[in-house]
């Protein structure tokens, strides 16, 4: 349903990932007038760390219950629902996959695990720890030697690639004006003015970058500082050799590595997601690959005998010195929303009712 504003508001929002295109849907639906920008915009491709998602939504497990973190997950594991529900009444599919395994590889882990559970528990939030008994009679067999696991129910995995075509459908649908060219400087001024790689520039009451690792640059033609690296992630989809009989409660975290069954992508089942490697830097590496695929020296023989069918790749911001994601307002009519890390599809309705509650909704 749309919402209209007391006063509606122009809007430009640089960034076109699952962030930039979440926010400029919720300010579309509040009835402001927006345009976004990004260059990825001229092959319908989302840019940044969108690329690299496997889009895990970790919530009710995150290992700390307080703090802007967990009141930030929270919110956004609430508004997921809603948004899933009014999408989806719109007529777009959504696949998704309930439940998310932590798996415990040393005592240490097993002890946090207990905490969390117990934690949560007085929250009335419900995981199930699971034992080695339990563990073991999943199938296909699980990585390592676990020594436990905690089971999250409520959380889950989103598919981003479905995702990311809805809410661009929805912009479409809003008359949100895209703009497939790069921003490369910021003009201090209200309106505010972003100029294009092309020449021309556009201005709008407030500003919104959404860049990832790109909103640096534009806030130092404004004389802001934001330390923020760029980390690498690459992913594989593989095929194993035979039938696996899933019978896994959902996404499964081994060392902060994500094993994603995905049997709905073939009529064998045979298909799985895993990733992403964390490698510093914008270069991809062989070595860091490798040692994704073989789980570092733990994957399971089913797991070292699939097949590679496609990998891909792309890069998440993460900021330094301060907690992810970034979202600040340095300036009047300027707010940044970028450095989710591995969060971006997690935290996107939340940014996005942050943005929104900056502009008046």
């Amino acid at each position: 349903m749309v919402v209209s504003p007391s006063s509606s508001a122009s809007v430009l929002v640089v960034g076109a990932g699952i962030v930039g295109l979440s926010v400029a849907w919720q300010l579309a639906e509040r009835g402001h007038a927006v345009t976004l920008v990004d260059p990825a915009l001229e092959g319908n491709l989302p840019g940044g760390g969108s690329r690299a998602a496997l889009g895990v939504l970790m919530a009710q497990v995150f290992h700390r219950s307080r703090g802007r973190s967990w009141r930030l997950r929270q919110q956004s594991h609430r508004l997921w629902s809603q948004w899933i529900n009014t999408l989806e009444s719109r007529g777009h599919r959504l696949p998704r996959r309930r439940g998310l395994l932590l798996l415990a590889s040393t005592e240490q882990e097993l002890q946090r695990q207990g905490g969390i559970a117990a934690d949560r528990a007085g929250l009335g939030i419900k995981l199930h720890q699971l034992s080695t008994e339990a563990l073991a009679a999943l199938r296909p067999r699980l990585p390592g030697d676990p020594l436990g696991g905690l089971l999250s129910p409520d959380d889950g995995q989103l598919d981003p690639g479905p995702l990311l075509e809805a809410l661009q459908s929805e912009l479409r649908r809003a008359g949100v004006s895209c703009v497939a060219q790069k921003a490369v400087a910021v003009v201090r001024r209200r309106p505010w003015r972003v100029l294009l790689a092309g020449g021309s520039e556009l201005e709008a009451d407030w500003l919104v970058l959404a860049l990832g690792t790109g909103t640096a640059a534009l806030l130092e033609s404004l004389g802001h500082g934001l330390p923020i690296e760029p980390v690498l992630g690459q992913a594989l989809e593989l095929e194993l050799a035979t039938v696996p009989g899933w019978n896994w409660p959902g996404v499964v975290v081994w060392r902060g590595i994500n094993l994603l069954p995905r049997p709905d992508l073939t009529p064998g089942g045979r298909r799985l997601w895993l990733g992403a490697t964390l490698e510093p830097g914008e270069q991809a590496g062989a070595a860091a690959l490798t040692e994704l695929r073989e789980l570092g020296g733990d994957a399971p023989a089913w797991l070292r005998d699939a097949a590679v069918v496609r990998r891909w790749q792309g890069l998440r911001a993460r900021p330094q010195g301060q907690p992810a994601p970034v979202l600040a307002e340095p300036e009047p009519g300027l707010l940044v929303t970028s450095g989710h890390h591995r969060n971006g599809v997690l935290l996107a309705p939340a940014t996005a009712e942050w943005v929104c509650s900056r502009i008046g909704s």
